[in-house]
Order: structure tokens, then C-alpha cells, then sequence
């Protein structure tokens, strides 16, 4: 597969995200449902903390992918929503350094929405994997 980013944008110096990847002769591809700061028993982890909430979900998001066989670097789009869209962009340097840490760059949507499915949610993140 060759995989190739399109106009990257930066954040405080950092890659935020591609406006675009093309990906030439993928052998397989992900499709990730929307996941959420859930701890270990199901419940909603991190309560009032979008930081903690932001480093959980991507930990859930990177356990299912590695159960597909896929990694975070594999993500070409992720779609990021929350129920309050200055306190995720005030603390985006979370999702900055979940992103390089992995060496993912994918595209992205962040959007706010009026409500997730449990109200203690602040953000749900859900991605398309390529190989």
C-alpha cells in the first residue's frame, strides 16, 4: 500500500491533520465505530475530565484496532464529536500528542454535537483504518 498525505495543517507546530490521504492499493480496510472513554466494567471513565476522556478513548480506539490487526498509525480519517467543542479545542493538544505519539496522520472532522448516547460523555472518536 502506498499512502500519501495531502496539504497537512499544524496546530501549535504540530501535525493536526491532512486535508487529505490517498491510499493506492489498500489490502484491507477498517471501518471503526464511534468509541468513548469507557473503563474496564463498561462505565463512563474520566468523568468531568475531557483530558482523561480524550487519552481513554484513543486507548479503546487503538485495543479495537489491534484486535483487527491495526495500529493507530493505520488511521487515514477520524471523526471526532463532543457535546462541548472549546473545552476539546482548548485542550487539542491532547489529541495532538495521542496522534504523534503513534505516528498517525490522519484526516479529521471535529464536531460538536447536542448530546452522546450517556451524558457523563464529553467525546466519542470514530475512524477508517487503511493496509
Amino acid at each position: 500500500m502506498h499512502r500519501e498525505d495531502i496539504d497537512p495543517r499544524f496546530f501549535g507546530g504540530k501535525l493536526a491533520y491532512n486535508r487529505a490521504v490517498v491510499i493506492e492499493q489498500p489490502q484491507r480496510w477498517l471501518a471503526v465505530a464511534g468509541h468513548e472513554a469507557r473503563d474496564d466494567e463498561g462505565g463512563i471513565a474520566a468523568e468531568g475530565d475531557i483530558r482523561g476522556q480524550i487519552r481513554l478513548t484513543f486507548q479503546r480506539l487503538a485495543e479495537t484496532l489491534d484486535k483487527a490487526g491495526f495500529a493507530l498509525s493505520d488511521l487515514v480519517q477520524i471523526r471526532i464529536f463532543t457535546v462541548d467543542i472549546a473545552a476539546v479545542t482548548a485542550h487539542y493538544d491532547t489529541v495532538l500528542d495521542v496522534l504523534a505519539e503513534a505516528d498517525s496522520r490522519p484526516t479529521s472532522l471535529l464536531a460538536e454535537v447536542r448530546a452522546l448516547s450517556d451524558p457523563r460523555m464529553l467525546i466519542e472518536i470514530e475512524g477508517l483504518a487503511a493496509q
